[in-house]
């Protein structure tokens, strides 16, 4: 059999890794800069729990059909990957990726190409080949450092992508829709230029948070200018159902009411149920009819692919390895990649646990241990399981970017453009915690009375009217009107508090006094009268807490009131404590007041 080849390739930056490292691990972006296919693995269980996967695809004009291994990988220094080939000119070929830092604040690249002939044109031409590879993978090496200083707008020069007839003429009428609509916010050549021109490796699962970091705009604007799109048929959404180990969308659907209770993870071999607060995520995707993409990714499993996954090795039956890596202190798990025990961490610095894996999952072996566990600095990984298995060690931490169920029904955008989104009959949402806003008008007979129907209809709606707006622009959303109260959600606390002080210092120009109450807490999301509400005892307890206010001033539950945030929001507002039995509630239930910002007009009874 031919020996293992290697060639490689090394470069010096002036920046530090942890900066290098979100762009030179980004295996996706780079295979598709290099202008490689997209491809699916056929994933297929193992008797001992593994998953066998297989890729096919077309590369450098050759047919090629391989076995995937796990991809290895270091957060920040490392990562590798082999390829079993069973066609193609190879029979295994992989890169290798080296980060460390030169001393002196930047960072040596190293970069290798290892590869074993199977066929002779492997045997004459794979140095060839790995030169030219290399030398591809040099030049994209440099574009990212660029794109990393800031000296480029996208990571990569790209050939502009094969697009549909008419497709440059309807994104533009699309732009026009969206920016003419009140939740566009001026985003329209923005979205159709990301949606014409940017990598499909980004725009499969379009995420608004991370587009609202590159465009710079705050996270809200993104969201809803990507709502706008949907409705413009700029863009399609889905609902992606989020496996709970590698947090990849192993199903999606178009509407929550399509959505399964729960999925299966062919990648990890596990079932895995629906969380709505957790693992349901909102992606956007280009409409087909101006951006057609192709299906599968072009590379599925690299470190960027599950960025939660600090370390990744995959050791033989029997194999013990020592890795050099310093953890910051967090909440990790330990696990495999194939089902069976974990183990939480909860590392507060200094030596980390090392990890024996088995048949049935992991162990963690003793931080500290000489030979045995962890030294600080450096991990041992054991692997008793009689198989070659993969070892794991992930941030239990979700994904800032993940946009979750309670965060899109707690916004105006969603619940104007979207009303008919719905969940099926007898279907609910857990929220473990939502912050509610109730108000009403004080004295409201007594103003039909004294204006007459016609003019105090008119002063209601357009109190409604501000009402909306100000629940809008603090991130929260009007879930429903009430004769002449609002109940309104939001998923910040803090959030609610800014809205109800805003509301009554503008509320007072208008002559009018507004009652009001914010109570948080969990939650059930429901379908009421065809439209996503909430039900329980917070929403009892805000609605009481409304009927507490006397008009012109805020009443906060203790728990809103006791929030860090909240406490910040309220620090230099005159308060009071007081301690009232409702009606539904056993026992007294203690409020603080925010004293009213102005006093109420004399125009008004209760």
């Amino acid at each position: 059999m031919p020996p293992l080849s290697r060639r490689t390739w090394s470069w010096t930056f002036d920046l530090p890794p942890a900066e290098l490292w979100p762009v030179l691990a980004d295996t996706n972006r780079f295979n598709e800069a290099m202008g490689l296919p997209p491809y699916a693995l056929e994933e297929t269980p193992q008797p001992n729990g593994t998953v066998l996967r297989r890729g096919r695809g077309k590369a450098a004009g050759f047919t090629l059909e391989w076995e995937e291994k796990p991809y290895e990988w270091i957060l920040g220094r490392h990562f590798n990957v082999s390829r079993i080939f069973s066609k193609g000119p190879f029979r295994r070929f992989g890169p290798v990726f080296d980060l460390s830092s030169d001393g002196k604040g930047g960072s040596v690249v190293s970069y290798a190409l290892e590869w074993e002939p199977l066929t002779l044109m492997g045997r004459l031409f794979g140095r060839r080949l790995a030169e030219q590879a290399g030398t591809a993978v040099g030049k994209r090496v440099v574009e990212a450092v660029a794109f990393a200083r800031g000296e480029r707008e996208t990571p990569f020069e790209l050939p502009k992508p094969a697009l549909p007839d008419g497709a440059f003429e309807r994104a533009a009428a699309m732009a026009v829709e969206i920016d003419r609509s009140p939740y566009g916010n001026g985003l329209g050549r923005v979205l159709t230029g990301t949606v014409l021109g940017g990598m499909a490796s980004d725009l499969a699962h379009l995420k608004p948070k991370r587009l609202a970091r590159q465009v710079g705009v705050a996270p809200r604007a993104a969201i809803e200018g990507c709502l706008a799109a949907v409705r413009a048929g700029l863009l399609t959404m889905s609902w992606d159902l989020l496996c709970t180990n590698c947090r990849g969308p192993k199903l999606s659907a178009s509407a929550l009411s399509e959505l399964p209770r729960g999925a299966h993870c062919p990648s990890c071999n596990i079932d895995y149920d629906r969380d709505f607060e957790k693992n349901v995520e909102l992606s956007f995707a280009p409409a087909p009819a101006v951006r057609p993409l192709m299906e599968g990714g072009f590379c599925l499993s690299g470190p960027m692919a599950t960025p939660h996954v600090a370390v990744q090795l995959l050791l033989a039956p029997g194999e013990r390895r020592r890795v050099a890596v310093d953890l910051p202190p967090g909440r990790y798990r330990l696990r495999t990649l194939h089902p069976g025990g974990t183990v939480e961490v909860e590392h507060e610095g200094g030596p980390f646990p090392g990890l024996r894996m088995t048949a049935s999952g992991v162990e963690a072996l003793p931080a500290g241990s000489q030979g045995v566990g962890g030294e600080a600095g450096t991990i041992e990984f054991v692997n008793e399981a009689g198989f070659e298995l993969a070892a794991l060690i992930e941030d239990r931490t979700w994904t800032r970017d993940a946009l979750t169920v309670p965060e899109v029904i707690s916004l105006q955008a969603f619940r104007d453009l979207f009303a008919a989104a719905t969940l099926r009959p007898g279907d609910e949402a857990g929220v473990s915690q939502v912050a509610l806003l109730f108000s009403d008008l004080r004295g409201s007979t007594a103003l039909y009375e004294r204006m007459g129907d016609g003019a105090a209809y008119n002063v209601v709606r357009e109190h409604f009217a501000l009402l909306a707006a100000i629940v809008r622009d603090h991130d929260g959303a009007v879930v429903k009107t009430i004769g002449d109260a609002v109940m309104a959600s939001f998923g910040d606390p803090a959030d609610a508090v800014r809205a109800a002080l805003s509301m009554q210092a503008r509320i007072a120009d208008q002559d009018l006094s507004l009652k009001l109450g914010v109570h948080m807490g969990p939650s059930v999301v429901v379908t009421l009268n065809d439209r996503l509400d909430y039900f329980g005892s917070t929403v009892n307890m805000a609605a009481r807490l409304q009927g507490q206010s006397e008009g012109g001033d805020v009443v906060l539950s203790r728990a809103v009131a006791d929030d860090p945030a909240v406490q910040g929001v309220i620090a230099d507002v005159s308060k009071r404590e007081e301690e009232v039995a409702l009606k539904g509630f056993d026992r007294p239930v203690g409020f603080v007041r925010l004293a009213p910002p102005v006093t109420p007009s004399p125009n008004l009874s209760p």
